[in-house]
């Protein structure tokens, strides 16, 4: 039981800073495509890179992992409004910006878990 409520007040926190962080920069956009859901992507996928070294290096308990990574991470990515989101640039025949949202937001997420990891790794 103890795990579920870690997991699900990490969820709730990381579902409401994903809000703040995503009307901010919305507000902000210079894009055609959903910069909001693709920053917190970027952001999401470094501190899972971060965050899963840290609990390596340091023999993280699995509540703890479970808090931060399954719930604040899984709370504050957002790649099921990715999802949505590039298929509907598609739908509404933006193919230009639904593909460069798609692909930039896996390479970039990508590099940016890879770049949390290291970081770790140097420190």
């Amino acid at each position: 039981m103890k795990i579920f409520l870690l997991i699900g007040s990490g969820g709730f926190i990381g579902s409401y800073l994903r809000y703040l962080v995503a009307v901010h920069i919305e507000r902000s956009a210079f894009l055609s495509f959903p910069m909001g859901t693709f920053a917190v992507n970027i952001l999401g996928c470094f501190l899972i890179g971060l965050l899963y070294s840290l609990s390596i290096r340091y023999n993280m308990a699995t509540e703890y992992q479970k808090l931060l990574m399954t719930g604040f991470c899984g709370g504050f990515t957002t790649f099921s409004t990715f999802s949505y989101e590039g298929l509907t640039l598609l739908q509404e025949a933006q193919y230009l910006s639904g593909f460069l949202y798609a692909g930039l937001s896996l390479i970039i997420g990508f590099f940016a878990a890879w770049l949390g990891l290291m970081l770790v790794r140097i420190l």
